[in-house]
């Protein structure tokens, strides 16, 4: 199925037409290292790199495992890529707050299933309209200061409904009295929100409830939040489309109390450092890093996500950790699987984007011809082996290859891919768009066995308590079909349930294969050099567009005259992401995208879902990408006498010498490795793709 998949989501169409060979890729950990490229050129493993940390605005930022932002800070979508999709490469953009993260993490797995069940007797009750019992539930016992500020925040986020007491050095949580008095007022919803603002006590801050017509209703709320929480706020009723809604804002003298010099100090101080992870995803790095150190993992940033089955480096910040501290906890850390170094102050927190690209340490392994039989004696198919690649990578490395967005992308090997998901949503068709979201694999894992009971009992309260815990996005949806019921309504706020950047990652999704099967077309029906009606990108000097429609005035059509004259390449060409604000090619693409999207349905869409606070602007992408800085080695997989090997090499500045020394003696298989460096939003799998004329 995974062939399959992937075959419909990335077309098989190239830009050269060398003949490629047969190989396979991350047979180790080893064979796939990815380090991240500062914002000065520098690779952020080496001790000459150094980091800015602010940015341009962008409205949409991509972050991919093979790829990272633009190396001349263009703008891309903003996206978080499923964490089941692959494990190969994934997209994101933020840290998801602390409810997006496994508390088993922060409490370990045991107690943190117990303050679940815990949660759950108390929503049972409130259900049975049973008197509040003063129930209380132990987390254990909690020496560092730093850890104890690290589980209140995480348990108060996660569940604005409690309310945690320390008993030094002892944590215990109960039922808030005021949540259960307002949840009598508002919805459970909003009194979520309102103690998820009061908690946070962002300066200037203000909530809105939901409009009210009822006076003696609104009044009753005033009266409410006057009587628990007039230090902290003020209230009043105001006029909006003739409905009337209450706001709620902090008193300049209810923010939080004077904080010590020290506590000042500690909130000031950001430590930046390289994080070597092996087999780990980075989000997942950061939930540990989080829980040693007892800090939030929103208390993280970084430029970008990276690969989990590869070793990575990459830049992070953390805040209110000092260097001497982050060190002490270095042991901690390599049992984990990560390692940190270059390790020092800042005076700010590191900003997504912040990174020119990625640099690439790739082995292909069990390299053969295509079509190879018996009939070539192992010299013979190690020395066309020798002029197969060399002529591989050249050619690639002359012309590029299609820029086309890789299958994990699309959730690689998945029964029901995210573009699909995706398409329902633009639809709206908000039940199917879970019916899919929960489409189980063929396997019995616990994950697949949850959602195999939900979509034959619609039970959402069954399949969450099969669900694993460390499968948040899932239990997220559950939690809110268990509360909203599995109809079209509790369907969109089982999808509102998700933070903004997962939601929008699916409707992006789809967009990227319709993109991708854009680029296709275009290649086979109108050629390999610029015509009449493509979109260009007329500024000179840049290496990658990824731009939301609010620059199309720099968006430029190319005229017949143009053409002819062969003012532009085809390495300048754009394709269109659908979207409400791109301009599309006024030539025969043009025509395709409308009847594309038509044929799934969406001849009139918006591409806006109100309903899931979604908007999708699309942005334009470059039809081909480029290596930099390549060099490359085959060589024998076992050392041996009379081993030999072929390297080439070249640059921005130069086009390299290639070297082959005669490949005799022992007989072995041949290994393949590349280094290179690719700019933003390209993914090191379609490029080996172009170079291989297969799947790695």
């Amino acid at each position: 199925m995974k062939q399959d998949s992937d075959a419909v989501n990335v077309p098989a169409c190239f830009i050269s037409n060398h003949e490629g060979f047969l190989g396979s890729i991350k047979n180790f950990i080893r064979d796939f290292v990815v380090t991240e490229i500062d914002i000065n050129g520098q690779q952020v493993n080496t001790p000459a790199a150094t980091h800015a940390h602010q940015t341009p605005h962008c409205a949409f930022q991509e972050k991919t495992s093979e790829t990272s932002t633009d190396w001349k800070q263009h703008c891309s979508f903003q996206v978080i890529q499923d964490p089941d999709a692959s494990a190969d490469c994934r997209v994101d953009v933020t840290v998801p707050s602390p409810g997006s993260f496994d508390l088993s993490m922060i409490l370990g797995q045991s107690v943190s299933e117990e303050l679940e069940q815990f949660v759950v007797s108390l929503r049972d009750e409130k259900e049975e309209d049973e008197k509040p019992a003063n129930k209380e539930l132990s987390l254990g016992y909690f020496a560092d200061k730093h850890q104890r500020a690290n589980v209140h925040r995480a348990v108060r986020h996660r569940f604005p409904f409690l309310m945690t007491v320390t008993i030094q050095p002892e944590i215990r949580v109960r039922e808030d009295p005021d949540y259960r008095e307002l949840s009598q007022l508002v919805t459970e919803e909003e009194a979520e929100d309102f103690f998820r603002f009061i908690d946070a006590k962002v300066r200037d801050s203000s909530y809105t409830f939901q409009p009210d017509d009822n006076k003696e209703h609104r009044t009753a709320v005033h009266h409410f939040l006057s009587r628990r929480f007039g230090k902290l706020v003020e209230t009043k009723s105001f006029n909006e489309q003739e409905r009337t809604a209450i706001s709620v804002r902090l008193r300049e003298r209810g923010r939080p109390k004077k904080r010590s010099a020290e506590d000042r100090k500690e909130e000031e101080v950001y430590t930046a450092f390289t994080l070597r992870k092996e087999n780990l995803e980075t989000l997942e790095a950061i939930s540990y890093m989080a829980a040693a150190l007892g800090v939030l993992p929103s208390d993280f940033t970084y430029a970008g996500i990276k690969d989990k089955r590869a070793i990575t480096f990459q830049s992070m910040v953390v805040k209110k950790v000092s260097p001497q501290r982050l060190k002490e906890k270095t042991a901690e850390f390599e049992k984990r699987g990560m390692r940190v170094s270059q390790v020092r102050s800042v005076s700010e927190p590191l900003r997504l984007g912040r990174l020119q690209g990625n640099h690439f340490d790739l082995v292909v392994r069990h390299l053969k011809p295509h079509g190879a039989g018996d009939t070539h004696s192992a010299a013979d198919t190690h020395t066309r082996l020798a002029a197969l690649v060399k002529e591989a990578v050249e050619n690639v490395k002359a012309r590029g290859f299609v820029n086309y967005y890789g299958p994990q992308r699309f959730g690689s090997g998945q029964s029901i891919q995210s573009d699909q998901v995706g398409l329902a949503l633009l639809k709206e068709d908000m039940v199917n768009a879970v019916r899919l979201f929960f489409t189980p694999e063929d396997g019995d894992d616990p994950q697949s066995q949850a959602k195999r009971h939900f979509l034959q009992t619609d039970n959402a309260k069954e399949s969450l308590a099969l669900m694993p815990l460390s499968k948040a996005r899932e239990r997220l949806m559950l939690r809110a079909l268990n509360r909203y019921g599995t109809g079209p309504d509790g369907c969109a706020q089982a999808w509102l349930s998700l933070p903004h950047s997962m939601r929008v990652f699916y409707p992006h999704a789809y967009c990227s294969r319709v993109w991708n099967e854009a680029v296709a077309h275009r290649l086979a029906t109108l050629g390999h050099s610029a015509r009449q009606g493509d979109l260009v990108w007329v500024q000179t000097g840049q290496n990658q567009l990824e731009d939301s429609g609010e620059s199309s005035n720099q968006i430029h059509v190319v005229t017949g005259q143009e053409e002819q004259e062969g003012v532009y390449s085809l390495g300048q060409v754009l394709l269109p992401m659908p979207g409400n604000t791109v301009k599309y090619p006024e030539n025969a693409m043009g025509t395709w995208y409308q009847e594309r999207l038509a044929r799934d349905g969406l001849e009139d869409c918006r591409f806006r879902v109100s309903s899931l606070k979604l908007n999708l602007p699309g942005c334009y992408r470059p039809l081909l990408a480029f290596l930099h800085n390549l060099s490359y080695t085959l060589q024998r997989a076992a050392s041996g006498e009379g081993a030999g090997e072929m390297t080439g090499n070249s640059s921005r500045k130069s086009d390299g010498h290639l070297n082959v020394t005669a490949i005799e003696g022992k007989q072995d298989s041949l290994t393949l490795t590349l280094n290179f460096d690719l700019d933003t939003s390209c993914y090191a799998t379609i490029c080996l793709r172009e170079i291989m004329k297969c799947d790695p």
